[in-house]
């Protein structure tokens, strides 16, 4: 159906009938909730991961966990702390290994970083039954130099598993961090 405002037809899209999609919302609520909760999940890992980055800047800037946390949070993306802790990385701590291995935790932690943040800046759509159906991306994309909206993927089997597969990937990413910061500081002191 065409709408039309005062100067003619209508860009914007119809008005939702948000009594049917509330009502559609309940009965997919098991689907949502078990979506919501996946991502809930990867957020969880997700901020644990982000916070022991505390740490590695405060055996890198050789200061105490108050001052690191005052540097953490003055600096307001993820990808500002993770280019500090590199790039201090790379001026104190000589060894190769050791500053490969951080490398390779914040590659790690990135890619989790591109997922999280994909799902948390997206919108979703649902169908009529009131379930996610997918996925779409808030961010511009330019390829062959023409601008789109952002990516829509599905939310299907592939996708949770891929959410879930992530979520543990950050568990272990945990443990390997925590294990990391012993190194990191001997690699610190001596360098």
């Amino acid at each position: 159906m065409l709408r039309h405002n005062r100067n003619g037809p209508s860009t914007l899209p119809p008005r939702p009938d948000f009594i049917a999609l509330e009502l559609a919302a309940q009965r997919s609520a098991e689907q949502r909730v078990a979506f919501l909760s996946l991502i809930g999940d990867l957020n969880f890992a997700w901020s644990n991961n982000e916070s022991m980055f505390i740490y590695v800047l405060m055996l890198l800037l050789d200061t105490d966990e108050a001052a690191a946390a005052i540097v953490f949070s003055t600096l307001n993306t993820t990808r500002a702390r993770l280019d500090l802790a590199q790039r201090l990385a790379k001026v104190r701590i000589t060894d190769k290994g050791l500053r490969a291995e951080l490398d390779a935790v914040v590659e790690a932690f990135s890619a989790a970083t591109r997922l999280r943040n994909d799902l948390n800046h997206a919108t979703f759509v649902v169908d009529a039954s009131g379930a996610i159906t997918h996925t779409q991306s808030m961010k511009l994309e330019e390829a062959r130099g023409r601008l789109r909206f952002g990516t829509r993927r599905p939310v299907d089997h592939a996708r949770l598993d891929e959410i879930a597969a992530a979520t543990q990937e950050l568990y272990a990413l945990n443990r390997r961090i925590w294990d990391l910061l012993p190194q990191l500081e001997r690699g610190v002191a001596t360098s």
